[in-house]
């Protein structure tokens, strides 16, 4: 393809997926399906990848992390100061705000707002085009992370009005279903799961890798106009939020104008009467004063400013009887036990079920059928029950089933862990959760069968164990709601495709607990097929450097399941691969650890990693005094710098190629 001809599809992809994108966010319904806008992405990173003169500000590649930043993490110094706010915890607190406001402005008046619970962000545009993000940091120095909030769908890359200069501030935050999803990942691939959507907003913003933060799925709230050259004239904070959506900005949900302080706790109580039903967590509401000039008067203490307040809701927690626990089993098999009891009205929602989170919080609680128990809301959101207010004395303190409530097979409790599992990999329960893995990007890559793909499928009992997707046939496909003939045929090209993938992809499919995609390589390498893998011995396994009783034990354990075997011999019979694919007797790169930085144009970093691990040797994301090469692309950075300080070697892409021709 020549350049014109690049150009002009470069354009029409770049219209359509970003038209797609504002849709999304303004609510408004996309007729084009997930697969086709996948497949379009794909192809205009492809195109870009091809001719990098095409990438431009406003692609909707910088989404998916498709690049790395050098600045990524590096101080940023605010202009102007993210401050924190004063926190208050009753409406006498209030009112004390109102007559320290009063004293000075006694007509002042206020916006409410929900306070989202998430990571403070400054995002800086010039022209009306995003040239940076950085974190609230101490409040005066943040980090640099706008590769990472570029992948944020909900940011605008630029402005529907070119302003000379805007620097906004926001809320990164993960929303409940985008929480749940990646908790599941994370056990599934035995990560510790964060503990709630605001760390998780925090770990994934803070990723080194943009593609990672691209997965998780952040959102954010714009909820203040730190600074601006141009545009429209703004005298009120109100006016300033209705500017910002106009401007493209998702602005924080629910504000309100509001007269006195009375008028607030109105609204305060609204806010909180209502944050059990929001799909994100809230904690608390903030008060500012409304006028801009009033708000320059009042100033900031050292620590806080003085014309904005903070409301913290009070945790409710109330008792109820338990009737009885239901155990759930998990994609990954684990079982939760989820208390059922008569129900109660927590922030504003009516619950009736609530976690007991696991075997050993109930034995030490002593839980029985039949006890009063208090029950909270964590975060206000999620039902919990905290302890046990009075034994009903009648019933035995509650034990967990030996056998999974799903398959009925036995359950295992593992030295060291809470959870109690089912091993069965044929458990129901399971299914859809280890159908994800198995098609994701680490494992057999199949672009296309993403997860609301798969919960169709499996649905329509088209797919019931993995070695069912190469049976699908495109008349099935096609026959499903916005997918029609072309995708259908495109996704049995994908599938046709994982066929020829490497072994250690195929073992990460797997699902195996503790196996990673690194540990999959390593016995990838060590047993070179899937039949000797299929032989290995508990003392086998162990003879891998890296490997430790728990890994072994956890792969010899179920690769020795009845229904590990069936599924492997049934992936063989259509065709996939069990060979190791990377074997070689060249090691040249062996004992040399690698570091990439900047832009290559002639390989991606994952195919260079792939080459470099292929001549046996190994990569890292950082330098240091153990790095044997970096290699160089175009504008590298602070790596390059420090491997210079360091005496480390650095070699061109053209050098690099011809250590491997």
């Amino acid at each position: 393809m020549d350049f014109e001809v690049a150009k002009k599809r470069v354009e029409e992809l770049t219209s359509i997926l970003n038209d797609c994108i504002e849709k999304y966010y303004m609510g408004n319904e996309s007729d084009v399906s997930d697969y086709d806008y996948d497949m379009m992405m794909r192809e205009l990173s492809h195109l870009e990848d091809e001719f990098p003169d095409l990438l431009k500000s406003n692609s909707p590649t910088h989404r998916v992390g498709g690049r790395s930043d050098e600045n990524l993490f590096s101080s940023v110094t605010h202009t102007v100061p993210m401050e924190s706010l004063q926190d208050a915890f009753s409406d006498e607190e209030l009112f004390d705000f109102e007559k320290r406001v009063t004293a000075v402005f006694p007509e002042a008046e206020y916006t409410v707002e929900p306070k989202i619970d998430g990571l403070s962000c400054s995002l800086e545009y010039r022209d009306g085009v995003l040239v940076r993000a950085s974190t609230r940091g101490d409040g005066l120095v943040g980090e640099d992370v706008t590769a990472n909030v570029r992948t944020i769908r909900s940011v605008p890359l630029t402005l529907k009005e070119k302003i000379p200069f805007i620097e906004v501030r926001g809320e990164v935050y993960m929303s409940h279903k985008s929480f749940d999803e990646l908790v599941e990942k994370q056990e599934l691939n035995d990560e510790k799961p964060f503990k709630n959507p605001r760390n998780a907003a925090s770990g994934s913003l803070r990723q080194k890798d943009a593609k990672a933060t691209a997965e998780r799925k952040l959102d954010i709230f714009i909820f203040n106009i730190q600074q601006i050259e141009g545009g429209k004239e703004l005298k009120t904070h109100y006016d300033s939020l209705e500017y910002l959506k106009e401007l493209g900005f998702s602005v924080v949900p629910d504000f309100a104008l509001c007269k006195n302080v009375n008028e607030c706790i109105e609204k305060i109580k609204n806010i909180g009467d209502n944050r059990g039903n929001l799909p994100f967590d809230i904690d608390g509401a903030v008060i500012k004063v409304n006028d801009f000039s009033e708000r320059k008067s009042l100033g900031s203490t050292a620590k806080y400013p003085k014309w904005a307040v903070a409301f913290k809701y009070p945790p409710e927690e109330k008792e109820t009887k338990l009737l009885w626990v239901d155990v759930q089993v998990g994609r990954t098999g684990v079982l939760t036990p989820t208390a059922v009891f008569e129900p109660i009205t927590l922030a504003g929602t009516t619950v009736s079920r609530a976690t007991l989170h696991n075997e050993d919080f109930i034995k030490e609680k002593q839980i029985a059928i039949g006890d009063t128990i208090v029950v909270r809301k964590a975060g206000d959101i999620i039902p919990e029950v905290v302890t046990v207010a009075r034994h009903n004395n009648e019933n035995p303190e509650y034990d967990l089933p030996s056998n999974c409530p799903a398959c009925n097979s036995k359950v295992v409790r593992e030295d060291g862990e809470a959870a109690i599992r089912c091993l069965n990999p044929d458990c129901p329960a399971q299914l859809l959760r280890k159908l994800i893995h198995f098609c994701s990007r680490d494992a057999m890559d199949i672009e296309g069968l993403g997860d609301a793909v798969l919960e169709v499928l499996v649905n329509e009992k088209l797919i019931e164990k993995a070695s069912d997707i190469y049976h699908l046939q495109a008349q099935d496909i096609a026959a499903l709601d916005r997918m029609g003939e072309k995708s259908a045929q495109n996704l049995l090209t994908a599938i046709e495709n994982s066929k020829k993938n490497d072994l250690y992809r195929v073992i990460f499919a797997l699902g195996i607990r503790h196996i990673g995609q690194k540990a999959a390589k390593l016995l990838s390498k060590r047993f070179n097929n899937m039949d000797n893998l299929l032989n290995a011995t508990l003392e086998d396994v162990l003879t891998i450097d890296g490997f430790g009783d728990v890994m072994a034990k956890a792969f010899t354990d179920t690769i020795s399941l009845e229904g590990t075997r069936e599924l492997i011999e049934e992936l063989k019979a259509v065709g996939v691969n069990m060979e190791n694919l990377s074997k070689t007797e060249d090691l040249r790169f062996a004992g040399q650890t690698f570091v990439l930085t900047g832009t290559l144009s002639q390989f991606t970093r994952t195919e260079a990693s792939e080459i470099i691990e292929k001549f046996g040797g190994k990569t890292s994301g950082s330098v240091s005094k153990k790095t044997s090469v970096v290699l160089a692309g175009e504008d590298a950075g602070s790596k390059l710098r420090k491997a210079n300080e360091l005496g480390v070697k650095v070699i061109s892409e053209d050098e690099f190629k011809s250590m491997i021709e």
